[in-house]
């Protein structure tokens, strides 16, 4: 075992778990008896006096429910090794995800199938989505900023398009928060949050929670087409038991027409799609 003597006191290890606990709301008896740690040692820790063993300090990961970007910031200021590789998600080591991936968007045809990361960036798409959004938006012009956020604030992106545009944008910045790995906006979220409010027409009010007054059990997305609002709503998706940075940050967004009318259009809209085998980005 290597000598972390060194370590103690100067590190933000301490900050870190300090950070994570107040988050979750947990005092530090709350952790121990979560964990078996005894709240001498946490003070301790927090306190800069001592470094856990790895396997103590995953415990209390583990119990915080850190995510695994996080969990190796955490090994990283006690002097370990990060245990989670940080991989490209299209990595070979991700192959068998990244086929799981392809086949779920190829099964959602003809309805729209995105596959995007912790910050709703577009890894992935099948050609219903490059299909239904290209009939609103120059998507080629798009293609070194495809984010779905700012697609959908943009005012030259689909929010010219989108019915009652206020409360759309005002659940997505919801939405922000609450579909966050761990449920904790990180700095990079925070900035991207902030862009998002920048942009005109955004009220920094919209970001905060509030009940629906809508009588559906989802807020659809409307796009106005001709003479009608073609209505969808979203399942979201994300990998079990992941044990690596990129299969816990993947999110897999499965768009649904909301009525029946908005299902007629929609397959007159993208044709047959329905064997396509190439993505559409």
């Amino acid at each position: 075992m290597q000598d972390r003597a060194h370590l103690v006191g100067t590190y933000p290890l301490g900050d870190l778990l300090r950070h994570w606990r107040t988050v979750r709301g947990a005092s530090q008896l709350d952790l121990s008896l979560d964990t078996g740690t005894s709240q001498r040692q946490i003070s301790f820790i927090e306190s800069g006096r001592s470094v856990p063993r790895r396997e103590t300090l995953m415990a209390l990961a583990d119990a915080l429910d850190v995510p695994l970007r996080e969990r190796n910031g955490l090994l990283l200021a006690a002097g370990y090794a990060p245990l989670f590789p940080e991989i490209p998600w299209d990595d070979d080591a991700m192959r068998a995800v990244t086929r799981a991936l392809r086949r779920m968007l190829e099964q959602q045809l003809p309805y729209p199938g995105i596959v995007m990361d912790r910050y709703w960036n577009v890894l992935d798409a099948n050609a219903a989505t490059t299909r239904l959004f290209g009939s609103f938006v120059d998507l080629a012009a798009r293609r070194q900023s495809r984010n779905m956020l700012h697609l959908l604030f943009d005012p030259s992106g689909l929010r010219q398009h989108v019915d009652d545009w206020p409360t759309v944008a005002k659940s997505f910045l919801q939405r922000i928060g609450r579909e966050a790995v761990g449920r904790i906006k990180d700095q990079e979220m925070e900035q991207l949050t902030q862009t998002l409010l920048a942009y005109p027409g955004v009220d920094n009010d919209w970001i905060k929670p509030s009940p629906s007054a809508s009588s559906l059990p989802v807020i659809p997305i409307g796009l106005r087409h001709n003479d009608g609002v073609l209505r969808y709503f979203s399942l979201v998706a994300t990998v079990g038991t992941p044990l690596t940075v990129a299969a816990e940050e993947i999110r897999v967004e499965l768009m649904f027409p909301a009525d029946d009318w908005t299902d007629a259009q929609h397959l007159r809209l993208v044709g047959d799609v329905a064997k396509t085998t190439g993505q559409g980005t």
